[in-house]
């Protein structure tokens, strides 16, 4: 079993930065990737970025250059990055890490961004 726990968000005015964590435990192995996905009211879970074993990196169009995505291997946890919030990224942001059998999604954690 793996479990997954979000932790950083909250609220944040436009143009700030907030620093995602997602500490993953249990039973670990054959991970191919850890990502944050996001939600926002109304809509579909996204990908936002994610990052593989070997440390390379994927992020949608609307977050490059403003999030950055880094993995800690000996604490096995992830983290996101973000700046230069905008109100468009108010979210509950996800942390997904994928093996090669199953993925595993932690509960969740809510950023708002708003003045």
């Amino acid at each position: 079993q793996v479990q997954l726990v979000e932790s950083g968000g909250g609220l944040v005015q436009p143009g700030g930065s907030l620093r995602l964590s997602c500490a993953a435990s249990g039973s670990i192995s054959s991970v191919t990737s850890m990502a944050w996905y996001r939600q926002a009211p109304g809509k579909q879970r996204e990908l936002v970025a994610h990052i593989t074993m070997s440390g390379r990196h994927y992020y949608e169009d609307f977050v490059k250059g403003r999030f950055t995505i880094s993995r800690d291997n000996a604490k096995n946890t992830v983290y996101l990055q973000m700046s230069n919030l905008r109100p468009e990224d108010t979210a509950v942001y996800y942390c997904n890490l994928h093996t090669i059998v199953k993925s595993y999604w932690g509960q969740g954690t809510q950023v708002t961004v708003s003045s």
